[in-house]
């Protein structure tokens, strides 16, 4: 048997580590508590940051909880416990989206590059080069939405033609949609002490052929923005999507998502979301049209490349994440035993 303790410092590191996770308009739509008697971390949605018009079911916000989630197990595991994880752990609580208990000593411990990668791993809404993924890549980002649960599916060029017509006429309509674009622009914003939202800055360039349907969040507002760039001639897309189509599905989506982007970005590639044909039923329908696959549904489309950086999103601080009770008494600890 073996006794560790869980400081506030690690605690810390922990939740840095998953707030270090992507977010739909990065509105970082969860909130944390540590039960210090089971020594269990519990991630509850952060309604009052859901997107009512983008995402009025809640699925986004939910798939952005299981990048989060997914990140945390890692962190836990990296510091030597093995993440005991429960999804949707109290039907009476419809918020409590997922825990995690630290649990005895890890019996696997993940690649440490795998952890590194989460510190790194940022969107990038920026134009791509024409250098294809290798194959074994493709496979290995497979493998990684398949310890989850998930399906990643790479399609071949006929098919991401189509599922580019498919993203363009979602965009098309978000931009119509005057109380969708509108909730698009009210994430824009410089950082300040709330960390939310995404930089100008970081919101990247349009495609002047309209081939790689960029989300539009208002570049008229945001002169920097305003420059088109000609983008990837064929785009490497990939889609994301899982035998179901409940809440626990979606939470699995999310760990899929977050484990494909950090193998991703530990092989140096860079990806974007393209989230807009996910937002409406009917095209989100047409997404997945491989008779192979039966009858999937749809999560994320990806879309994968060796290309710039961009800047990075702000993140919320562990102490703007955690109840507040957490650090209540300075130098807390809890002690697990295993």
């Amino acid at each position: 048997m073996s006794t560790a303790l869980l400081d506030v410092a690690t605690l810390e590191k922990l939740i840095s580590a998953a707030v270090a996770a992507p977010s739909i308009h990065n509105t970082q739509p969860w909130r944390f508590r540590l039960d210090p008697d089971s020594l269990t971390l519990e991630i509850r949605a952060a309604q009052d940051r859901g997107l009512r018009h983008l995402d009025p079911s809640g699925r986004a916000l939910h798939v952005s909880v299981g990048c989060a989630l997914f990140n945390l197990r890692l962190a836990v595991a990296h510091f030597g416990w093995a993440p005991v994880t429960r999804l949707l752990p109290r039907p009476g609580e419809p918020e409590l989206l997922a825990s995690v208990r630290l649990g005895g000593p890890a019996r696997f411990t993940p690649p440490t590059q795998l952890y590194e990668a989460l510190w790194h791993r940022h969107s990038s809404r920026f134009p791509f080069s024409d250098r294809p993924l290798p194959t074994a890549l493709h496979h290995e980002l497979a493998e990684a939405a398949h310890a989850e649960g998930a399906l990643l599916s790479s399609p071949e060029t006929a098919e991401i033609d189509r599922l580019l017509r498919v993203t363009l006429e979602a965009e098309r309509r978000n931009r119509a949609d005057a109380d969708r674009a509108a909730e698009s622009r009210r994430w824009i914003r410089e950082p300040d002490e709330s960390a939310l939202g995404i930089p100008p800055a970081a919101v990247g360039p349009q495609d002047y052929r309209d081939q790689v349907p960029m989300r539009d969040f208002g570049a008229h507002l945001h002169p920097s923005t305003l420059a088109a760039r000609a983008f990837e001639k064929r785009p490497t897309l990939a889609v994301l999507s899982t035998p179901h189509d409940r809440r626990a599905d979606w939470l699995r989506a999310g760990q899929a998502l977050q484990h494909v982007l950090l193998v991703a970005t530990r092989h140096g590639v860079r990806a974007s979301l393209l989230h807009q044909a996910l937002e409406w039923p009917d095209l989100r329908d047409q997404l997945v049209r491989d008779p192979e696959d039966g009858r999937v549904h749809a999560q994320m489309v990806l879309r994968l490349g060796y290309g710039p950086q961009g800047p990075a999103s702000p993140r919320r601080t562990a102490a703007q994440t955690l109840d507040q009770d957490t650090f209540a008494t300075p130098g807390r600890a809890a002690a697990v035993s295993g």
